[in-house]
């Protein structure tokens, strides 16, 4: 990384944006099951596989998108994909059968896995080095955005105006990312030898293999948890239906003001970070099995502490991916995104098997000790770079 990159923060931005329409389309139909299902006339198990088959897709589609695009302008490979965001939702919303919906939502597999794992090389060609950081807990910063617009408007606007119209506005927003990306992205030739071969090559660098272990291990414990968090909060802390949403808003704004706070601190304290983000949702999420729900403000705090440390935790391995190997960087964050694509499924299936045979606090255990093994694996086994300047003497 040279100190003389130019700074775009507009392009940043732009970024920013691409992200949150794309995890907005990617979790809208969590909270639009039930119409979805009546309109299609399915299931809301199947018309629930809509978010299965785009984790799937994005999975693959990230650990292809580096060699299958390596000879192309990487302005021009965001853009195809912002306008595959765009087609995907206009296909949903038309969609009058399963099969049609689940062919919109591959297609939104696509652009989600391709579009995150060249989201923090692309940074690198934004701003200098010592800016990454913060440019990246912007562009992530859409990440629990997204979350609280697909759960808590999404609802809303589906009951308002129907969820085909929903997926009609996440189109429109899809629309207004493909044109500020296309006034502010500059031309990016894409970097020599980002072929498979750099992938595996990838893996094989010494920091590198532990750090896709470390991360697959934290998103693993985390979905493993957050994905039956209701449960949870109706089961065990009895919290009122009608009170879900603002519990679920309140985890997701602590989690978008942790990402957005971490920016600070990742310059001269990503070590720190990397190492203390799973231990504190490890003993926040196990201090809340040990209190059992017996005091609600305790379990709030607990729960909030969880989401600001999880909030931190995708910009700090994306800065780390930026700086364990910066010439490498399309093939890390092609490898980090599609862990964290199988790591959701992973989550979300143990989690799932420990809820429906010993209950919420047993699956909350199975995750606090999930990421208790991961800190300690960070402390012992991972090297970390600790700032830009050991990273440029490196």
């Amino acid at each position: 990384m040279t100190v003389s990159t130019p700074t775009r923060w507009s392009a940043v931005w732009a970024m920013a944006l691409g992200v949150f329409s794309l995890v907005t389309a990617e979790f809208l139909p969590a909270s639009l099951l039930t119409p979805m299902g009546q309109s299609l006339a399915v299931s809301n198990g199947q018309a629930g596989q809509s978010v299965t088959v785009t984790a799937v897709v994005a999975l693959i589609a990230g650990l292809l998108v580096v060699p299958s695009t390596r000879r192309f302008d990487r302005r021009s490979v965001l853009l195809s994909l912002s306008a595959m965001l765009i087609v995907s939702n206009v296909i949903v919303a038309t969609a009058v059968s399963l099969p049609v919906l689940l062919a919109g939502r591959v297609l939104l597999g696509v652009a989600l896995g391709s579009f995150w794992s060249l989201a923090a090389a692309t940074t690198l060609r934004f701003v200098p080095e010592s800016a990454v950081p913060r440019a990246l807990s912007l562009i992530f910063s859409g990440v629990p955005l997204a979350t609280i617009c697909a759960a808590a408007v999404g609802s809303y606007l589906g009951a308002l105006l129907g969820w085909r119209a929903v997926f009609w506005l996440a189109a429109g927003l899809g629309v207004a990312a493909l044109l500020w990306q296309w006034l502010t992205l500059p031309s990016m030739p894409a970097t020599p030898a980002q072929g498979q071969a750099s992938l595996w090559q990838a893996v094989q660098r010494p920091h590198i293999g532990p750090g896709i272990l470390a991360i697959l291990l934290i998103f693993t414990a985390h979905f493993a948890a957050f994905t039956y968090i209701r449960p949870f909060l109706e089961g065990t802390l009895r919290v009122a239906t009608d009170q879900l949403p603002l519990w679920l808003l309140s985890f997701g704004v602590a989690n978008f003001i942790g990402t957005l706070l971490i920016g600070r601190w990742l310059d001269h304290r990503l070590r720190w970070v990397l190492r203390m983000a799973p231990l504190v949702m490890g003993v926040s999420i196990g201090l809340q099995v040990m209190d059992a729900g017996s005091s609600l403000l305790f379990a709030v705090a607990m729960l909030m502490l969880w989401a600001l440390a999880f909030g931190a935790t995708p910009v700090s391995w994306s800065t780390w991916s930026t700086r364990v190997a910066p010439t490498m960087a399309d093939s890390t964050g092609a490898l980090m995104a599609s862990t964290c694509q199988l790591a959701i499924s992973l989550g979300a299936a143990c989690g799932g098997w420990l809820l429906d045979h010993s209950g919420p606090l047993a699956m909350l255990s199975g995750s606090a000790i999930v990421f208790v093994l991961a800190a300690l694996m960070i402390f012992i086994r991972l090297p970390l770079p600790a700032s830009t300047a050991q990273t440029a003497a490196e």
